[in-house]
């Protein structure tokens, strides 16, 4: 009588399969240290696309401020509850060779959704979007949102994709570059042409 066959030792497959197990991880922790690396070379400061500005900060503990003007990296930043105009200035890069910080009080504590502008030398005496004495036409390239919102038409929505597209495209050339921001037409061009410069 043949004796049956016995099969293999299931101990070899187990050894295969935590094999295979071990190198799978190494292989995940390798991608996982090697992105770990490439982010730890990005700038130190925690600047946030617009797009996730709309989480209610608040409730985190954190604020986002906005920071524009004389900084080295203008942008938008999420800082402490307790944080000071100083703190959002540091997060920013700190302030260009231009930059008129007797004109800020870099003291002042933050409040959330602010938007902070550090203006150059000699600009200080102007409001946001003011213009040479005389000049009461609104400048797209340094108006905040109020001041824009003084124009016929614009309101909040479309202040805001002005300053957004001025922040992520640069300064207006001409005023007819506002016909690239979404919602802006010729003919809403065409009501806004007397009242706006560069």
């Amino acid at each position: 009588m043949a004796s049956p066959q016995a099969p293999p030792p299931p101990r070899r497959r187990l050894r295969l399969s935590i094999g295979a197990g071990v190198v799978l991880a190494l292989v995940v922790l390798s991608a996982a240290v090697g992105l770990g690396i490439l982010r730890g070379q990005a700038a130190p400061t925690a600047s946030v696309p617009l797009t996730e500005a709309a989480t209610a900060a608040g409730a985190s503990g954190e604020l986002y401020v906005h920071v524009l003007g004389s900084v080295t990296h203008p942008g938008l930043y999420v800082l402490d509850l307790d944080a000071r105009l100083v703190d959002a200035l540091a997060a920013a890069g700190g302030a260009t060779d231009d930059a008129d910080l007797a004109a800020v009080n870099l003291a002042r504590l933050l409040e959330d959704g602010e938007q902070i502008v550090v203006p150059a030398v000699g600009a200080a005496t102007d409001a946001p979007g003011a213009g040479p004495p005389g000049d009461d036409r609104v400048d797209l390239n340094t108006a905040d949102q109020a001041a824009l919102e003084t124009l016929p038409r614009i309101g909040p929505t479309l202040a805001e994709r002005i300053i957004a597209w001025r922040d992520e495209n640069g300064r207006f050339g001409s005023v007819d570059d506002l016909l690239a921001v979404p919602g802006i037409g010729e003919k809403l061009l065409a009501g806004l042409r007397d009242g706006v410069r560069v």
